[in-house]
């Protein structure tokens, strides 16, 4: 496999299991070494065994990143262990199968503070550091002369229109979209690159509890609604952790120095805007 990330750093959140981890490994077999920031300790370490068996050095960093502390935590280990950031995933959210009526504030906050605020917060976070690392005299000429770091953001097909039984998860999603386009705007001069990805049907755990809660919504038994899904998709079938961890590597790499402010659905063709 090419080595377009090698020497590069990258921090991945919810790496520990699903997509995250499949981005993770990814990455490290371009090259890249791996942060492993992912809120179980013991899914985040079983990750970090199977990276180093790859060769790479890799990290497990319990993070909650609810939690702005934690999240500083993270990037202060991560520069006084590597000395650097390069790379920045935001993988880490939780999703809830609830009808609009009986949604709670403890829903909405649970779900918005996952997978909105830690975005927003780890970019912000991340974002001070790489432009610590670009050299002063380029700094000094106001802007970057090449890509100084690449964030990739992960939105969701439940983010390109409405869903009645998510309507929190397909909220936060959406505005992901949103904060993405303003954080390249903001990191433009520093030649900081922003990105999303949309996964679509991927099953994962989280797509198992999906199913589970719509199909039983749906009075059918487990495994109906991912069908129902799946059936929507050009190209017939369910999608892969490891297809939207090529898109990913795609966007962390060189190849992607001229994207910025974009948004890619890895979904089959589930939603062509």
């Amino acid at each position: 496999m090419d080595q377009r990330l090698s020497g590069k750093m990258a921090i991945v959140t919810g790496a520990g299991q699903g997509i995250g981890k499949a981005v993770a490994l990814r990455l490290a077999r371009e090259g890249a070494d791996i942060v492993v920031a992912e809120i179980n300790r013991e899914t985040a370490e079983i990750a970090v065994r199977e990276l180093q068996t790859l060769g790479r050095r890799a990290l497990a960093q319990p993070t909650n990143v609810n939690c702005l502390a934690e999240i500083h935590s993270l990037v202060d280990r991560v520069v006084a262990e590597f000395g650097r950031i390069d790379v920045l995933v935001n993988v880490a959210g939780v999703a809830q199968t609830k009808p609009f009526l009986e949604l709670t504030e403890e829903d909405w906050g649970r779900i918005v503070d996952t997978n909105l605020k830690g975005t927003v917060f780890c970019m912000q976070a991340v974002g001070r550091q790489m432009i610590r690392q670009i050299p002063p005299e380029v700094a000094a000429q106001g802007r970057a002369d090449r890509s100084y770091g690449k964030i990739v953001n992960f939105s969701s097909i439940s983010g390109r229109r409405g869903r009645s039984v998510q309507m929190a998860y397909a909220a936060s999603k959406a505005a992901i979209i949103s904060v993405t386009q303003s954080a390249a705007l903001a990191f433009s001069p520093y030649n900081i690159n922003v990105n999303a990805v949309c996964p679509g049907v991927i099953p994962t755990p989280m797509w198992d509890q999906i199913d589970r809660d719509r199909s039983r919504l749906m009075g059918a038994q487990p495994g109906e609604a991912l069908k129902a899904f799946v059936e929507k998709v050009p190209l017939q079938r369910a999608g892969t952790p490891e297809d939207v961890a090529a898109a990913v590597a795609f966007l962390c790499s060189a190849d992607a120095d001229y994207i910025t402010g974009q948004t890619l659905n890895v979904d089959g063709g589930f939603e062509m805007n």
